[in-house]
Order: C-alpha cells, then sequence, then structure tokens
C-alpha cells in the first residue's frame, strides 16, 4: 500500500517520469547501500533492541509522510526523502527480522514456520497493491500512509513483549567493519550458501521476467484492466499459500535439492504457458502454480540458508542472501525490460522459462542443507587459551600451531578430512590455513592457522558449533597416542 501510495503521490506532485522512477530507487537503494552492514549490526548488537529501533524509525517516517500529505505540505523531494528514509529503516530491519526466525519456533518447526512467513510476504505483495489502490481512490494517499504507519504500532507492542532467550556473550566486542569482514568471510568458505546464492541468484534473474512485464501481460495480451492484474496478482498469492500448506510433506518426501529444482523448472513451465495461452481463466488458474513454485524456491532456499548459519552469522549471511535476491530482481527486471521492447511479451516470457528450466538443471547438484543435517548450536567445548605474555585483546597477528601423529598409511584419509577443518578455521576467523608433514618423520603434522588478533581467536572458540565439532573429532581421532594433538599459540612480538 505505501509503495502505491507513494507512486502515485509523485504523479500527482510532479509529472517528470525520472522523479516517478525515483520512487522506486529510493525505496530499493539502502538495500545496496546497507545490506551488508545492516546484517554485521543484527549480529553484535541484540536483535530485539534493533527491531524496535527500526521499526519505530519507520513508524515515524511514515507518520510525518502522512501528515504532510494530507496537509497539502509534501513536495517531491520530500516524499522522495521520507520514502528513502523508510527504505533505510526496511533495510537494516530486514537482516535481523529473518535471523530472529530460530529463536522463535522449536527447530523442528523452523521449515514450516519460514514457509508460513514467506506465505505471508507473497499474499501481501499480490493483496496489498490491489488494497492500496483501492485506498488511495476512496480516501486518499496521505491516508495510505497513515494506516503504514500504524501498521508499525502491532510490530512494536509484540517486539516489546517478547522476551527474549539470554544468548552466550562474547568476550571481546566487534567493530561493526570486523563484523562485515567475518561474515564475507564466513560466506566465502560456506559450501551451503555456495550453493544457495547460486540457486537463488539464477532463479530469481529469470523469474523477474514474470514479475517486471505482468501488468503489460494483463493489459495487451489479456485485455484486461488494474483488476484483472490484481486477480492474477491474487493467484499468485494463493498459489504461495497453497505451496506452504503442502510444502512440509514434500519436504518428508524429497530433499531440499529435489523440491528446488522441480519448482524452478515448474516456475519455467509456468512462463512457457503463459507464452500460449490467451483465456484469462485460464492464465489464472496457471498463475496458481506460478505461486506454489514460486513459494517453494524461495521458502526451501531460505531455510537452507537460515538452518546452516550459526547464530554469531546468521544476520551476515542472510544480508547476503537478500542482496542477491534484490540484486538479481532488479537487474533481472530491466533486463527483460529491454527484452521485451526488442522481442516482444510473447517471446520473453518464452525465452524466460526456457531460461529457468536451464537454470534448474544446471543448478540440480548443488546442494543445500537440511535441518537433520547441521547443528549450529554452539558447542563451547574449547577450554578459553591462556594469554600469559602482557598484550592487548586486540593485538596481533596469532599462530596457532596443532600437532598430529598419524599412521603413514592413513595419510590420504587425513588430508580428506582435515579439508573440512580448513573451511571451518578460514570461515570462523583464520586469514591463512596450512598443513604440513614433517620431512624426516613420516605421519608427523603441523596444522597451522593465523588469526588477526588474539580476540579474534577467542571468538573462534566461541563460533564453533556441534556439527563443526564433530569435524574436529574425525580429525584428531587420526592422532596416536594418549594425549590430544599439541596446540601451541605463538602471538606476534613488540615491533
Amino acid at each position: 500500500m505505501q509503495n502505491v501510495g507513494a507512486a502515485w503521490a509523485m504523479t500527482t506532485l510532479a509529472g517528470s517520469p525520472m522523479l516517478v522512477a525515483l520512487v522506486q530507487t529510493a525505496t530499493n537503494l539502502p538495500v545496496f547501500l546497507l545490506g551488508v552492514p545492516a546484517g554485521a549490526i543484527g549480529d553484535i548488537i541484540d536483535r530485539r533492541k534493533l527491531l524496535l529501533v527500526t521499526q519505530a524509525w519507520m513508524l515515524i517516517a511514515a507518520a510525518v509522510l502522512g501528515v504532510l500529505t494530507l496537509t497539502g505540505t509534501s513536495g517531491p523531494w520530500t516524499l522522495l526523502s521520507l520514502t528513502f528514509a523508510l527504505g533505510l529503516g526496511a533495510t537494516m530491519n530486514g537482516p535481523a527480522w529473518q535471523a530472529i526466525m530460530p529463536e522463535l519456533v522449536p527447530r523442528q518447526e523452523l521449515a514450516s514456520a519460514i514457509a508460513l512467513n514467506s506465505a505471508g510476504f507473497n499474499l501481501a505483495r499480490a493483496v496489498g497493491p490491489a488494497l492500496g489502490g483501492l485506498v488511495v481512490a476512496a480516501i486518499g494517499t496521505g491516508a495510505a500512509f497513515v494506516l503504514n504507519a500504524v501498521s508499525f504500532v502491532g510490530v512494536l507492542i509484540v517486539l516489546y513483549l517478547w522476551r527474549r532467550a539470554p544468548e552466550h556473550a562474547s568476550t571481546s566486542t566487534e567493530s561493526v567493519v570486523a563484523a562485515m569482514w567475518a561474515g564475507a568471510r564466513y560466506v566465502r568458505f560456506a559450501p551451503t550458501m555456495h550453493s544457495v546464492l547460486i540457486r537463488s541468484g539464477t532463479f530469481v534473474l529469470s523469474a523477474s521476467a514474470l514479475w517486471s512485464i505482468l501488468p503489460l501481460v494483463a493489459k495487451v495480451e489479456l485485455h484486461r484492466e488494474s483488476s484483472g492484474y490484481g486477480v492474477l496478482l491474487g493467484c499468485l498469492g494463493v498459489g504461495s499459500i497453497l505451496g506452504a500448506l503442502i510444502i512440509g510433506r514434500l519436504r518428508r518426501l524429497f530433499s531440499a535439492e529435489v523440491i528446488v529444482t522441480w519448482s524452478v523448472a515448474l516456475f519455467g513451465l509456468v512462463n512457457i504457458a503463459l507464452a500460449y495461452l490467451s483465456r484469462f481463466d485460464v492464465v489464472a488458474l496457471v498463475m496458481l502454480a506460478g505461486g506454489v513454485a514460486w513459494m517453494a524456491v524461495n521458502s526451501s532456499l531460505n531455510t537452507a540458508a537460515q538452518t546452516s548459519l550459526p547464530a554469531w552469522v546468521r544476520a551476515r549471511g542472510l544480508a547476503v542472501y537478500l542482496l542477491v535476491f534484490q540484486g538479481a530482481m532488479a537487474v533481472g527486471s530491466v533486463v527483460w525490460g529491454d527484452v521485451a521492447t526488442r522481442f516482444g511479451l510473447r517471446a520473453t516470457l518464452l525465452i524466460a522459462g526456457i531460461t529457468l528450466c536451464v537454470a534448474a538443471v544446471a543448478t540440480a547438484r548443488l546442494p543445500l542443507s537440511s535441518i537433520r543435517e547441521v547443528d549450529t548450536t554452539p558447542s563451547l567445548h574449547l577450554p578459553e587459551p591462556t594469554l600469559l605474555v602482557e598484550r592487548p585483546l586486540d593485538h596481533g597477528p596469532v599462530l596457532v600451531t596443532v600437532e598430529y601423529l598419524i599412521e603413514p598409511a592413513r595419510s590420504a584419509e587425513f588430508h580428506r578430512s582435515m579439508q573440512g577443518m580448513r573451511r571451518i578455521r578460514r570461515r570462523d576467523g583464520a586469514s591463512r590455513w596450512g598443513l604440513f608433514e614433517d620431512a624426516a618423520t613420516p605421519g608427523r603434522y603441523l596444522e597451522t592457522f593465523v588469526v588477526a588478533s588474539w580476540a579474534e581467536h577467542l571468538r573462534q572458540h566461541e563460533r564453533m558449533t556441534v556439527s563443526d565439532r564433530e569435524w574436529e573429532d574425525a580429525a584428531r581421532a587420526f592422532h596416536l597416542g594418549p594425549d590430544a594433538p599439541k596446540v601451541t599459540h605463538w602471538i606476534a612480538g613488540h615491533g
């Protein structure tokens, strides 16, 4: 409703197509400017307090815009500024909002909760514009802005009443910049996130064709007015609800990889069907299938991301996921708009459908984690290393060595197992990692990794999860002798 009201208000305040287009820019630009910092902030401060601040910020921005519009004192640049302020609030809110979901429901119900959230979002996306148009026509854009402001009150009440479970307190504070680098490093060395980002990017890039040209399809090809476009959006929303109702059963029967692959292909077939269909009622039925596929893909990918990300980096990882999603949607809309201009609407839908089917096949083998496969609970099994040499916590770098003695005949197995440790060390804070064999003693290995500071190494201990510990136990099982592998900490001397 807010987006419809803002776009319509700009058409009455200024006739410039550029200013009208800038409304969408003001809404989406904050995602690209602050998406990653928002994720870092969502991880290093209390998420409940952050959400209270962002919701209050958006309430104030929407209320000011509503009052100025109702009093006739709003101008084009005021509208753009306050729309940008709302976008900033939504951007700062998004990663933390997604990251709190595992705290709200039991782990075994997380996938269903994400599906429900996705269905609600898609239903709002379908119904909101139509409802916004009715509100603007009936009582004006100012009223739509005020209603948007009022909607934040309920959320603020729920957040205020929520008693968040206490978290394990970190032994050292982390700056926003350091948190951003840590999040980027984690995503770089997290194979599941690679699969999620590639699958999401390729899907949304092609699927954006349907979202971007659907108004023209409704008007030009199906000869319908805005109400017909609203019905098609509503069918997508209803399809999303149907998808939420059946996704639980699908997860019991098929893996996440299979569900995502076939759902991407189904969305591609929906595009291909729309390229040939002319009857409105049949198109509406096909859009139901499109809603099911859209929800199944995004819900499954969101679940895979959330279940693979430990709490300490969850908001940062989801910020990257949202950035890829939004970026692919924005880029795809421009690309498919140009394709439609050159080749026509039906040809564009056909090309997009074929591209989606190709993407489904090309990404089918990319693995996605499930709730049963990954336990991101902090293990907290490592004792805090003792620093007897007088150094500040931010002093570094720190070199950590772990000495193993294994059967030489099992060297190949040991190397494969240590590759898992390499990923864990790097994504949890190490800037370099190596594995060296003693040239004079076969079977004697030295694992080394470098961390930027002593504080970062302490955070490494806190970041290890139960699943990480299983990797560590598997690697240490190769070690011979009654004692554990010898761990030594080397800290940089004074210059």
